[in-house]
């Protein structure tokens, strides 16, 4: 995100002698992407930030996947996930894996702990608050958090989150970066005019979190190797607290966008779901269906057409309100639909009639869109109602 900041307390020059109130030398610590070739940050900590004093296996939750084969939509209730009165659970280790492919793994939990100290180096992570409220703490600094965030994580943050009570978390975990899309952004960077958000409804951490913690602390690593997906962990312990950063600054930090920011783009006629973009990352987009004013034609069709988009997969996360073109079909809020490549889809039965003079549409959804084929994780096989494929036509097999 080329949008520079600046936090705490940095050197006037970089890359020379820095020294803390009693003399003290801090290490100046470069924080970058694509190998010095793009957004980067540099911080100031009191330790060493690559020092450690031990390493261990951190067996991760089931990142096994299952084509969807035969091919069909499917239909999966997140909700039913996790229920009342189950154990404690974090962000971090209690997410359940319900779709992946090679490029994006999408994940879901219901959260009431606090999770560990974490650090995702295989890609940035997405984070959409369904509900609840927290903070996430960053070796940035800290980042409250509310429902209808977009929780933005760089690769390899070291960050734990603390709900308040209990959060839901839709976990969009890249396998490469993930920022606003490029249509949106000047040459230089800066959000365009026609852009539907822009700086001011971004929220970084504005000052340093420094924790004075000199015992061993462990940070809970997910990294590249050969488990399921190539993904392995580990269990790195550092000598000292890694909340250590006096200040920083730079491109590439944690950052919130709220949904309710976003400016939604509409027209006379309906508008392709391209207007309803937030980010894109390695062969993936996200996009916010929000509240809105829809079509305005006197013969307008609200509701999308039937459309086969050959190139990709769409899954559709169902936040709040009413969804219209999904009425008569079994989905609500908490729902998931997965529309996947090489079969068309729209508006359920008796959809489009009904939409036929409405203005506004009350609705919020949050899509993922893969240019790859996404599998089932074993949350999304769990959940999986097994009958939504059949509700266009009335009817299932036999």
């Amino acid at each position: 995100m080329a949008h520079y900041r600046r936090v705490g307390d940095v050197p006037p020059k970089r890359h020379t002698q820095f020294r803390d109130a009693q003399g003290e030398l801090l290490r100046e610590e470069l924080m970058g992407e694509e190998g010095f070739s793009s957004d980067s940050s540099l911080l100031y900590h009191r330790g060493i930030p690559s020092a450690m004093v031990d390493a261990r296996i951190w067996d991760l939750p089931d990142l096994g996947t299952t084509p969807n084969h035969p091919l069909k939509p499917r239909h999966l209730k997140l909700h039913d996930l996790f229920g009342d009165d189950d154990p404690d659970r974090d962000v971090v280790t209690g997410r359940r894996l319900i779709l992946g492919n090679a490029d994006v793994r999408i994940s879901y939990v219901r959260a009431t702990a606090p999770s560990p100290l974490y650090r995702n180096a295989i890609g940035d992570e997405c984070v959409f608050v369904e509900a609840g409220s927290g903070t996430v703490q960053t070796v940035f600094g800290e980042l409250p958090v509310e429902t209808g965030d977009f929780v933005m994580i760089p690769r390899a943050t070291v960050h734990r989150w603390r709900p308040d009570g209990p959060l839901r978390a839709y976990v969009v975990e890249a396998a490469g970066h993930i920022g606003p899309p490029r249509k949106y952004l000047s040459r230089g960077g800066q959000l365009l005019e026609h852009s539907p958000y822009c700086e001011r409804d971004l929220h970084g951490p504005a000052a340093p979190l420094l924790v004075d913690d000199p015992t061993d602390t462990a940070v809970h690593t997910k990294h590249r190797g050969n488990g399921p997906g190539g993904i392995v962990g580990s269990i790195v312990v550092g000598p000292h607290h890694p909340f250590d950063v006096v200040g920083w600054d730079g491109c590439l930090y944690p950052y919130t966008f709220n949904v309710g920011d976003f400016e939604p783009i509409t027209g006379r006629v309906h508008q392709p779901p391209p207007v309803h973009q937030v980010f894109e990352g390695p062969n993936f987009v996200i996009c916010a269906f929000v509240p809105r004013k829809v079509d305005y034609h006197p013969l307008a069709v609200p509701v999308p057409y039937y459309h086969s988009n050959v190139d990709s997969d769409e899954i559709m996360f169902y936040v709040a309100g009413d969804y219209e073109a999904r009425k008569g079909s079994g989905i609500g809020p908490g729902s998931v639909s997965v529309h996947p490549g090489g079969h068309s889809h729209g508006p359920q039965r008796g959809a489009v009639e009904a939409s036929l003079g409405k203005d506004y549409f009350d609705e919020l959804a949050v899509m993922v869109d893969t240019f790859r084929p996404l599998e089932l994780g074993e949350g999304g096989r769990a959940v999986d109602d097994g009958a939504y494929a059949w509700t266009w036509s009335g009817r299932g097999p036999g």
